[in-house]
């Protein structure tokens, strides 16, 4: 049965971000600090398993969007670059960009891509993005009343006012927050990498949690780069797409 045609979704949810969840879980595991009390190669392990793991995924994708998945990935090395190497906003345990970092960036792209397009949670959009919302409140004010996690809280009120004028991509955006905190808490837990107590470790009145529970909102450009990067390649198909979801939105 196809994820995006699928009727369940729950089949939906397990097929994209189920295996993401879980592919998260043992690649990070492989560069945490119990595999560096093992081996000098935890982060090689990791490399690998994540060529593997974006290999496949490759493979068994659309065309369309194997071609997003490798701006994905340009974009993410930028970004890594730029936040990590140079503004210092978090550090990875070895101090450096892992291979496999950019490599996940665009596969957890694709999770929730295939996530919110799948047919079955699309027709149960208004209740999950309710749902969503709901959990990503709790979530923040948590982070912001017992952790001092004033940056992420900040960060967590930008993106749902950003949201809140933008109702066609809400679903995916309340998705990639919640793949992105989920992702962030196994990362900082298997001590892969670690961010600072406060924003960029220079910016007193916005102390930080480790990790900040809002930090969705700079993947988010990796989201709309990777998007920009495709209308620039195909600008007749995407214009095509934009005059048949016109039609679509007028029927409706």
């Amino acid at each position: 049965m196809s994820l995006l045609a699928s009727k369940s979704p729950l089949f939906a949810a397990f097929k994209s971000l189920g295996l993401l969840f879980l592919f998260i879980i043992f690649g990070l595991f492989l560069d945490s600090t119990w595999m560096v009390a093992i081996t000098d190669s935890a982060q090689t392990y990791a490399n690998i398993s994540m060529v593997v793991g974006f290999l496949i995924t490759f493979y068994c994708i659309h065309q369309r969007i194997r071609e997003q998945m490798i701006y994905a990935v340009i974009i993410a090395v930028l970004g890594e670059y730029l936040f990590s190497m140079f503004l210092g906003m978090y550090t990875y345990r070895l101090e450096n960009i892992p291979h496999y970092i950019p490599l996940g960036h665009a596969l957890v792209y694709v999770g929730v891509l295939y996530f919110s397009k799948a047919s079955s949670i699309v027709k149960n959009k208004t209740s999950l993005e309710y749902i969503f919302t709901a959990f990503i409140l709790v979530y923040a004010s948590f982070f912001l009343l017992l952790k001092t996690d004033v940056f992420g809280f900040a960060m967590t009120v930008i993106t749902l006012v950003i949201l809140r004028r933008r109702p066609r991509e809400r679903l995916f955006y309340l998705t990639m927050y919640l793949t992105v905190a989920y992702l962030e808490i196994i990362g900082t837990s298997y001590g892969c990498w670690w961010w600072p107590t406060k924003a960029w470790d220079v910016i007193p009145f916005l102390p930080s949690h480790n990790p900040p529970s809002g930090i969705s909102l700079f993947y988010f450009a990796l989201d709309l780069g990777t998007l920009w990067l495709y209308k620039k390649r195909h600008p007749v198909a995407w214009l095509r797409m934009k005059e048949i979801r016109k039609i679509k939105s007028s029927i409706c």
